[in-house]
């Protein structure tokens, strides 16, 4: 029996699996994998709900999809037009938080799984790992998974993250990598003293503007063959001082970095301690730094997972798909020291957002394009 994504889709949406929580959405989609024949695990880690599931033998010939049920907060439930958590389906549109991201792209491809299997018993396995922590911490999501995968002896051949890709039309984007991204948390002290008597204060805001503007003005790179140029963005400047004739002591800043693959994160924390240092030298401010590090950047080459993702794009949509590296972080990241990966899925433009929906003919198109993609990997 076909499994209907687009039912599972709203389902799936039904389900109020805000990070942290299940919401039974994990519980729903191992009912829907089992009826087709895949070996669910839950391989849940402090707290962290994932699945994986399996269809075929270990260690043969195997794909793999990746995608995260979890949904961010609906912010204030009063300005949506439709429940969040409804589901609903009217005038061609799925509605709810997680419609797009990306309940729909796990629907999909789960869909596309499970018909799959039933109808060709192809040579070889399918593996799902789906994850309840993406759009949280990410520490114990997919990364969960694949170390649980490590110890199992469980390998994918190549995978397909399910994630929104498209800009505008279905079909008109895949992702074959990531910038990498990093936050500096940077804490300036000073010496504080009185507004008329700055000789006898060391001032942290001016010496805190000085080095944002100097970070922030710094042309990183001018972009490498597959990665726009690196870019880093002062998100907030802090001091907390109400007062007009003081001086404050402290002044906090943080910046936020997406780089290519011209650098590490190793490379850019090296050279924003650097400038760090240069303005303690000038302005006699002390500042440290606190950082993290969310991924580094990274690439699959164009090759046979591109070119056979594209394939089927085009087939079902009648595009041909730009191959880039534009966008946030998702858990490609983590995927791709496990075996190659690129990312396909629906337009994004409306994820996050109130009154999140997606086209309910999207959602089907989503998951012809996954079902292709598998029979051309398993007829390749």
């Amino acid at each position: 029996m076909s499994v209907d994504a687009v039912d599972l889709a709203a389902r799936l949406v039904r389900c109020p699996s805000v990070t942290p929580e299940e919401g039974g959405a994990l519980t729903l989609l191992t009912g829907v994998l089992e009826e087709a024949g895949f070996r669910c695990t839950r391989v849940d880690r402090n707290g962290t709900p994932n699945l994986f599931a399996r269809w075929g033998e270990r260690g043969a010939r195997t794909f793999g999809f990746n995608g995260h049920t979890d949904v961010v907060p609906v912010g204030d439930a009063e300005a949506w037009t439709r429940d969040p958590f409804g589901g609903e389906i009217a005038d061609g549109w799925l509605h709810g938080r997680g419609a797009t991201d990306m309940k729909s792209g796990v629907a999909a491809f789960a869909a596309a799984a499970c018909d799959f299997v039933r109808e060709t018993f192809p040579d070889g396995a399918v593996i799902l790992a789906i994850t309840g922590d993406e759009e949280g911490p990410s520490t114990d999501g997919t990364v969960a998974i694949l170390d649980w995968m490590e110890a199992e002896g469980e390998r994918m051949d190549a995978c397909l993250v399910g994630e929104p890709t498209c800009p505008e039309h279905m079909g008109d984007m895949i992702k074959i990598g990531r910038r990498g991204s990093l936050s500096a948390w940077l804490t300036v002290e000073g010496v504080q003293g009185h507004a008329a008597y700055p000789h006898r204060a060391v001032n942290p805001v001016q010496a805190c503007a000085r080095l944002c503007d100097r970070l922030a003005s710094h042309a990183m790179d001018k972009g490498t063959e597959h990665f726009d140029p690196s870019t880093l963005q002062v998100v907030t400047i802090d001091t907390g001082n109400p007062a007009t004739n003081v001086i404050p002591a402290r002044c906090r800043a943080t910046v936020n970095v997406r780089f290519n693959d011209a650098h590490d994160s190793h490379s850019v924390l090296a050279w924003i301690r650097a400038e760090a240092d240069r303005v303690e030298g000038e302005t006699g401010a002390r500042v440290s730094l606190e950082t993290k590090v969310s991924g580094e950047s990274f690439l699959t080459p164009p090759g046979p997972l591109s070119d056979l993702v594209a394939a089927a794009v085009t087939a079902e949509t009648n595009r041909t798909p730009v191959l880039s590296t534009s966008g946030g972080t998702s858990d490609a990241r983590f995927v791709r020291n496990h075996c190659p990966v690129v990312e396909f899925g629906l337009v994004g433009h409306r994820m996050h957002a109130v009154d999140e929906r997606c086209r309910v003919e999207q959602i089907e198109a989503l998951k012809r394009v996954y079902g292709r993609v598998l029979r051309g990997f398993f007829e390749g």
